[in-house]
């Protein structure tokens, strides 16, 4: 029983011995020569410029909340496209009312204006 999976454990333990050994490698064969400018903070090509602390409009937030929303909502309604025809009533009956659910929240934050970048 044991013997079907002896290529799958000696393809993980190559993988892993030959990670480990060139982690090693280049941990103790690499250069290190530390600059004033590679010890710099580097955000996006950007000097940083104030304080980490600063606040952020909420509307960083409803934008990433909306992305993942309406994002997830494709893995979700993708198997069920796949598979529409023979499913029946029922699934289309769910997936009727999620998206239901779903244009409902669009037009909640349509009202909100959570779509307006001021």
């Amino acid at each position: 029983m044991l013997e079907i999976y002896l290529p799958i454990i000696i393809m993980l333990v190559l993988g892993f011995g030959f990670a480990g050994l060139f982690l090693f490698l280049s941990a103790y064969l690499g250069a290190r020569r530390a600059t004033p400018l590679k010890t710099t903070v580097y955000e996006s090509g950007m000097e940083p410029v104030g304080s980490a602390r600063d606040r952020f409009s909420i509307k960083f937030y409803m934008v990433a909340v909306s992305f993942i929303v309406f994002d997830i909502e494709v893995v979700f309604l993708y198997p069920y496209a796949i598979q529409v025809v023979e499913l029946g009533l029922v699934p289309f009956v769910a997936v009727t009312t999620f998206i239901v659910v779903l244009f409902l929240g669009y037009f909640y934050e349509l009202k909100k204006g959570g779509f307006k970048w001021d």
